[in-house]
């Protein structure tokens, strides 16, 4: 998952970022509103944990704009602004979830959970294609049973396939989901991932599920 951070103390924002990335998501991370609308509509995130009182453009404003171009990414608002009337504001704004300051990073964990399962119209942590299934919460992996063993990366990668199953993504989709604006893509690291995958996904298998769409990209299907 891809995940964007945006809140303007930057030691919070540094453990926040951090836990994200502690559960194997890509993450970016900025400290105002206006460049947040910015990262928010120029890629798309699964989630955004966002807080309220920004520089520049303040947390409600900015989701406010993003809705009114067409993004419906999940908004987690993260603020010290607990009265009932500024999370009727966040909710009426487009906010899918208010967390008030201070926070359990085990409660900010599992709400994160739970908005990427609503984005991607899911209604459990699992996902399976074939004998194939991915648990996103306990970071697990089986075929007909046989659990496998996967890097972080591979691990992204495969449940970014399964949560998109049957969609055709190429590599910039891709490179845009599992990398921040950090990487400078450029190399067939997605090539190099994608092989790693099928050796462990499919070599030992007759059905092959992870499929190359020549000219476009890879599918994860059940043919």
């Amino acid at each position: 998952m891809r995940v964007l951070v945006v809140e303007d103390e930057k030691n919070l924002n540094r453990i926040i970022t951090e836990a994200m990335e502690d559960e194997n998501y890509s993450v970016d991370s900025c400290y105002d509103g206006a460049e947040a609308l910015d990262f928010a509509l120029a890629a798309d995130y699964d989630v955004i944990i966002l807080d309220v009182n920004l520089p520049k453009m303040d947390g409600f404003t900015m989701v406010g704009k993003l809705r009114a171009e067409g993004k419906n990414t999940p908004v987690l608002f993260l603020t010290a602004r607990d009265s009932v009337a500024d999370k009727v504001t966040g909710l009426e704004t487009g906010g899918d979830y208010y967390l008030t300051k201070p926070f359990s990073f085990d409660e900010l964990r599992a709400v994160v959970h739970v908005m990427a399962r609503k984005y991607t119209g899911s209604k459990t942590n699992e996902y399976k294609v074939a004998d194939l299934v991915v648990d996103s919460s306990a970071r697990t992996v089986t075929r007909a049973g046989r659990s496998i063993d996967l890097t972080s990366k591979e691990f992204a990668l495969l449940e970014y396939m399964i949560r998109n199953k049957g969609v055709v993504l190429t590599r910039e989709m891709i490179e845009d989901n599992l990398w921040n604006y950090d990487y400078e893509g450029g190399t067939n690291v997605v090539d190099v991932y994608i092989g790693y995958l099928r050796r462990k996904v499919d070599k030992e298998f007759d059905k092959k599920l992870i499929h190359t769409v020549w000219g476009t990209g890879w599918v994860l299907r059940e043919d």
